[in-house]
């Protein structure tokens, strides 16, 4: 195997990195769009060149908002898959570099309306990144993933479109932030609902004491093991497909043998590769939370009313399939965070026509006086309509507004301004749910939280999980 250092080659500069270079001291744009200009689509010039790492469920549904903006061109796809079946969330979907490159090339020959041969497909990413003038890639890749192949790119000044969540530990995440940041490079994590209405506004309405001081905020998230890919039958060893790398699939991840219960997607439910539902959709809405109450910097002082249901530790499913912690900040906030079963969003459910039906699913952020605000995918509910009726006036605070997520990642690719889901806050929302599990883990009802040292006090063994050994060859120097 090719080593995995990330140090023994220095950074390759594209055409376009090294324009960004010359004019960087003069403070220009990255890049100027043909679109700035009034010129229309880009020239092949001036466009993005973008990468996947990945060609799964998170690829096939999002990789369309790269494709169908003029900004930039999907040119490679990295997958150790060549073609596979059973993705999606219920098996519908086929995926592997092959299954991308096709959808790429389908799409741009649609668009040209002749042949295109635009995309190239690679069973190893680094092969990928040596090989292509690649200016941005998505990592659509299992969780743990993420730190290699951040600070892989960040180190040779490729920009970052990142999906959640973003780390498998908290010291993964400081390092991703510490390794964007030192290459200046831009990254966008994939909490997309920061670029959706409703959670801005309810944000919004909550920055600015439409419902009082804040004391709480209930966080709702799914709960359980969900079986997406329909293999969850089979736990035991198997031989893995002739054409599956599996052994690049499983990267720096520890040891395991092949089971085909675990792919395409029910590796969340596995410590090895993520963290369950508690960081699967906690790096959505717990993010939301922290948006809402002006937490992105920071993070809790304690975990207290700790309890879950845990798996034996040596199950294929390993994860929580039931959960309920509390986050409390210096200053008595608390995010109550718990799956949906706990039913603790009933001031909402009694606004439902099946109450019995709601997921209590989402954000409630729980004001003065009985007031609240709630906000869910396609859904915002407050205590009274006063509250979502009494707009935003232009002297109070407005957050930052993005209607695409993708095409903000781009657009601040070209001014190099700041994206709406910078990696610190994606670090300090995911730090939250990683605290929850290593909790849950060892049993803890209560644990203690430096959120400056990043540290469990002097808990050695929570401070133990903090971070993870990396399976040889694989390193991170």
């Amino acid at each position: 195997m090719k080593s995995a250092s990330t140090t023994d080659s220095a950074p390759r500069t594209s055409r376009r990195r090294f324009l960004a270079q010359s004019v960087a001291a003069l403070g220009f744009p990255t890049i100027i769009p043909a679109t700035a200009l009034g010129k229309g689509r880009p020239a092949p010039s001036e466009r993005i060149n973008v990468g996947v790492f990945g060609w799964g469920t998170i690829a096939t549904h999002w990789t369309g908002n790269f494709l169908n903006n003029e900004k930039c061109q999907v040119i490679a796809v990295a997958d150790p898959v060549k073609e596979g079946t059973n993705y999606g969330y219920s098996g519908e979907m086929k995926g592997g570099r092959e299954v991308g490159k096709g959808i790429i090339d389908k799409h741009y020959s649609t668009f040209s309306k002749k042949a295109s041969k635009s995309c190239t497909a690679y069973a190893d990413f680094r092969e990928m990144v040596e090989k292509e003038d690649l200016d941005a890639v998505q990592i659509c890749t299992p969780d743990h993933w993420h730190c290699y192949q951040t600070v892989m790119c960040a180190r040779k000044g490729i920009h970052l479109y990142g999906q959640k969540p973003l780390s498998l530990t908290i010291g993964e995440g400081r390092q991703m932030v510490e390794e964007v940041n030192k290459a200046g490079v831009t990254w966008q994590t994939g909490s997309q609902q920061r670029s959706e209405l409703y959670f801005r506004m309810a944000c919004e309405f909550v920055r600015n004491g439409r419902i009082g001081k804040v004391k709480r905020v209930r966080i709702g998230l799914p709960g359980g093991h969900k079986d997406w890919n329909k293999w969850g039958n089979r736990t035991a060893p198997e031989a893995p497909p002739a054409d599956f790398d599996y052994d690049m699939w499983l990267g720096p991840a520890s040891q395991m043998e092949y089971r085909p219960a675990l792919l395409p997607l029910n590796w969340r439910h596995n410590f090895n590769f993520s963290g369950g539902m508690i960081t699967d959709f906690g790096a959505h809405h717990i993010d939301i939370a922290q948006w809402g109450m002006d937490r992105e910097n920071t993070g809790p002082v304690e975990l207290k009313n700790i309890k879950g249901d845990m798996p034996p530790k040596d199950a294929l499913y390993n994860t929580a399939t039931a959960f309920h912690y509390e986050a409390v900040f210096d200053d008595g906030l608390t995010y109550v965070i718990a799956d949906e079963s706990e039913k603790i969003m009933p001031e909402v459910a009694a606004l439902e026509k099946d109450p019995a039906k709601f997921s209590h699913s989402g954000i409630f952020f729980e004001g003065e006086g009985g007031k609240w605000i709630w906000v869910n995918r396609g859904k915002l509910q407050a205590s009274s309509r006063e509250i979502l009726a009494d707009k935003i006036r232009p002297e109070e605070i407005h957050l930052y507004e993005s209607k695409d997520h993708t095409d903000n990642f781009l657009d601040c690719v070209y001014s190099g301004k700041p994206v709406v889901a910078p990696i610190e806050a994606a670090h300090r929302t995911i730090s939250i749910s990683h605290m929850g599990n290593i909790a849950l883990r060892l049993g803890r009802t209560s644990i203690k939280w430096d959120p400056k040292a990043e540290k469990f006090g002097d808990d050695a063994e929570a401070n133990a999980m903090l971070t993870r050994e990396y399976r040889k060859p694989w390193t991170l120097a």
